[in-house]
């Protein structure tokens, strides 16, 4: 059809609107439970600006412990500054795929929750360092300029992901992106608490109960749609559903335990320097837990999630860092992964 072409001069009715596309938008609703969590989302927003900010006093700490604890909130921020484009993209495919209308919601909810939680790393780095951008800030202390070597790699590897899922969004069901969604949740909803409970800082505290909550609320919207479409999963997208699950593990692990060589291109001393500004953040109060803590978290996480996946017929991969037998996956690539935290 030319440009200047008008159908409406020669049809009573338009043609039908090529798919996928957001429109024509319907609010159909059959999924009650999306509703309710919605409706939590609601009652629960939060603003990082309002924490209790005038608590901090960042004189109190040494400048090798401010930059330990700034490079945690730098670690975090790999995954959650990535997480607000991560669920705009679903959020964007939910309308596509004119998915109910509480569920575009909830995905929105999502979206709005990772915007707070990267601003809430942002907002820490920036007090802690006096600086506003952790790669570009003068280190003040030894360690504090290996941290940052670290961070930088840490940045490199991430660009690598998001290239990665921009590829893979448009290969897979929205049935996929939900098992993948949920294994950062299940994850991230104990780290978090665990967080809270053993931080000295008020603010940190007020932050970290109100992610975990975010969290748990994430984790329930997943549930909610695994439970409505997984009884027709079809057997291949069962299969990859499997390999996200690996992907996820080794991905996150960079987070909520340490990075697997294999997957991740770092430094020979990056572990080295990770554990010694945890424990130098621990020692100043913050609320990092330890390495058997973190890999029994990581280990319980992939329990409670190989239970859920089970219900469905799902096999579920092995993950033998932390002592779990299951099938093996043996090829993860970056470029195609899509688990999001």
């Amino acid at each position: 059809m030319a440009h200047h072409d008008k159908l409406a001069q020669q049809m009573e009715f338009p043609p039908q609107i090529q798919q996928p596309n957001v429109f024509p938008l319907s609010w159909h609703a059959k999924t009650q439970k999306m509703e309710e969590i919605w409706d939590a989302a609601q009652r629960e927003v939060w603003d990082p600006k309002k924490l209790p900010w005038d608590t901090l006093d960042v004189e109190s700490y040494s400048w090798e412990e401010r930059e330990a604890i700034a490079y945690w909130w730098t670690l975090l921020s790999v995954f959650d500054a990535s997480a607000p484009p991560v669920f705009a993209a679903a959020l964007i495919k939910t309308y596509e795929e004119h998915e109910e209308d509480p569920v575009r919601r909830c995905f929105f909810s999502v979206t709005r929750d990772e915007q707070n939680h990267e601003q809430m790393c942002g907002l820490a780095i920036t007090k802690l360092l006096e600086h506003d951008d952790p790669l570009t800030y003068q280190p003040k202390t030894d360690l504090g300029k290996r941290l940052q070597k670290n961070a930088k790699w840490l940045y490199y590897n991430g660009g690598r992901y998001w290239n990665g899922y921009k590829n893979a969004v448009p290969k897979y069901s929205l049935a996929v992106l939900f098992s993948s969604f949920l294994m950062g949740e299940i994850a991230a909803a104990t780290i978090f608490k665990q967080m809270h409970d053993n931080s000295r800082e008020l603010v940190f505290k007020e932050a970290f109960r109100h992610i975990g909550r975010d969290e748990g609320r994430h984790m329930a919207i997943c549930l909610a749609l695994m439970e409505r479409d997984y009884p027709r999963l079809a057997a291949e997208d069962k299969a990859l559903v499997t390999k996200q699950i690996r992907a996820g593990y080794l991905f996150l692990s960079a987070v909520l335990f340490e990075p697997p060589e294999e997957f991740w291109d770092l430094p020979a001393d990056f572990i080295k320097n990770q554990r010694e500004g945890e424990e130098v953040a621990r020692g100043a109060g913050f609320g990092i837990p330890t390495y058997e803590a973190k890999k029994e978290n990581w280990r319980n996480a992939m329990l409670n999630l190989e239970g859920v996946l089970a219900r469905y017929g799902i096999p579920f991969p092995a993950i033998p860092e932390v002592g779990i037998d299951g099938q093996e996956v043996t090829e993860v690539d970056m470029d195609s992964i899509i688990p999001v935290f």
